[in-house]
């Protein structure tokens, strides 16, 4: 079993930046490839940023070099650092392990955290 906590959203304002944290636990945990996600109310699930074991690194094509996707191996943590923040970034982000070769696909990941929510000001 894999318990993921995410941390780090608030309220914001526009330009301003965030770091959002993913912490992993549980009997069954281990290192793995693991992605952030993101949802805004009647909508699906978006892909945001993916990092393998390997520390290779996916975005969304919405990101263009404003997110940075990283993880500490000691603390069992990945984080979403959130730079320049837009109002239309609001939205509650998830991250969950990846079982599947399709990083971007939300169907490919399993584990989901309970999600931390994003909002942006104007």
């Amino acid at each position: 079993q894999v318990h993921l906590v995410e941390s780090g959203g608030g309220l914001v304002q526009a330009g301003d930046s965030l770091r959002l944290s993913c912490t992993g636990s549980g009997p069954t945990f281990r290192p793995r490839s693991m992605g952030w996600f993101r949802q805004v109310p009647g909508k699906d699930r978006e892909f945001v940023a993916h990092i393998n074991v390997l520390e290779k690194t996916y975005y969304g094509d919405f990101v263009k070099g404003r997110f940075t996707i990283s993880r500490d191996y000691a603390k069992n943590t990945v984080y979403l650092q959130m730079n320049n923040l837009k109002p239309e970034d609001t939205a509650v982000y998830y991250c969950a392990v990846s079982i599947g070769s399709r990083y971007n696909d939300p169907d490919a990941y399993d584990d989901w955290g309970q999600g931390t929510q994003v909002t942006v000001s104007s």
